[in-house]
């Protein structure tokens, strides 16, 4: 069964609410109809009624099955609990008035709901830079228990394949710490999504072959994984080859279990990365969706600003699907 088959049964019926902070945009609209149509995610969109109205009525969207809450009418008492709430969960950093001013912003008003159960996951980023929607996410929800950090990773699909990359869109330089806990994330978020991980620390050496602190930092960031996560299968160092080739495998990396298996790919930068994940995408015909968020401590998901329709509807069942595990 392809992947959204599978989280769509998955996650119908299961009454999951996201909000999507952009719900004046046509794409976000779309998307909406479809996931309320098809009972797989309760939405709520963002937004003013009056532009929401025209949009819908411009797209010939009936939004009758989504709700749409406006910002300029939200009722002032569950406001008021609502900036309480922020301060409160920003321990002295934020006072009421700068509460208040951020609660006006969609994203963080978005965020606020999500943190209070009011919403399971949230979806945005068509509109906004990835800035606007991560920097809320980490004041307020912040990360799950047991993770420091967040990373990113794009869900590789062409045909029966089905692999995942990170970190390909948070992360710049990450050190040995960083990139053994994106090693974890990454493995969780392959089982998430029907893959028994198999996890390879890339780098250009394979077990030794090259001497360089690069390489030895994804030696390190090896071990410090296979430490942390014992029963999760992880190896490394290993090239690119070596960790998907049977053939290579058996000639660098004979005694490695990951080598000539992988499926989850920990790339030792971003700008690799980046690259990598790009090339597999218009070289190799593969479909990249993502980014998805890893390590937060309830589900927000951060489109492209490129993002279509089918783009949008497709990562909200990835984020009811995350918010089903968490």
């Amino acid at each position: 069964m392809e992947l959204f088959e599978q989280l769509s049964t998955r996650i119908k019926g299961q009454g999951k609410v996201l909000v999507f902070p952009e719900g004046e945009d046509a794409r976000i609209q779309g998307a909406a109809v479809r996931l309320a149509a098809s009972d797989l995610v309760k939405p709520i969109l963002l937004g003013d009624q009056a532009t929401i109205a025209a949009t819908a009525a411009a797209n010939h969207f009936d939004l009758s099955g989504v709700q749409v809450i406006d910002l300029t009418e939200y009722p002032q008492d569950a406001f008021d609990r609502m900036v309480n709430a922020l301060v409160e969960r920003r321990n002295g950093k934020t006072d009421a008035a700068t509460a208040e001013k951020w609660l006006g912003d969609v994203n963080y008003f978005g965020t606020m709901m999500v943190y209070l159960g009011l919403a399971d996951g949230l979806v945005s980023g068509a509109v906004h830079p990835t800035s606007d929607t991560v920097r809320p996410a980490l004041q307020i929800i912040k990360t799950a228990q047991g993770s420091s950090r967040i990373s990113g990773a794009f869900i590789m699909q062409r045909a029966e394949e089905r692999y995942i990359f990170a970190d390909a869109a948070i992360n710049i330089d990450p050190d040995a710490a960083t990139l053994a806990e994106i090693a974890i994330q990454s493995a969780h978020t392959a089982k998430t999504f029907g893959l028994e991980p198999q996890v390879a620390m890339l780098s250009f050496s394979t077990k030794g072959s090259a001497k360089a602190p690069q390489a030895n930092k994804v030696i390190e960031a090896t071990a410090l994984a296979q430490q942390a996560a014992p029963t999760l299968a992880i190896d490394g160092e290993l090239q690119f080859d070596a960790a998907f080739s049977k053939t290579v495998a058996a000639a660098k990396a004979p005694e490695s279990s990951v080598a000539g298996h992988a499926n989850v790919f920990v790339f030792p930068d971003l700008q690799s990365g980046n690259i990598g994940y790009k090339i597999a995408q218009r070289l190799g015909g593969f479909e990249a969706i993502g980014p998805i968020l890893q390590g937060l401590a309830a589900p927000v998901a951060d489109l492209s600003r490129g993002a279509n329709e089918e783009d949008v509807y497709k990562v909200a069942i990835i984020t009811a699907a995350q918010a089903l595990e968490a």
